[in-house]
């Protein structure tokens, strides 16, 4: 019987902790991934502002394609 009830309470102890982990977690990583497009966006504003930069380097004679 102290068996049964021991798997029991462990049962419960287990689902119950999932159920509160997993409601808690879930808003915390939209949170995360909103405030991440947020800065994406922020920061395609910004590089659209400047001027792009264009480096042409010289391929040295020692050089392959490769």
């Amino acid at each position: 019987m102290k068996l049964a009830q021991l798997s029991i309470f462990a049962t419960a102890l287990v689902m119950s902790s999932m159920v509160l982990a997993e409601g808690g977690g879930d808003r915390a990583f939209e949170k995360m991934m909103a405030a991440k497009e947020r800065s994406m966006e922020l920061f395609v504003a910004k590089e659209k502002t400047h001027d792009p930069v264009v480096v042409n380097e010289k391929k040295d004679d020692k050089a392959q394609d490769m």
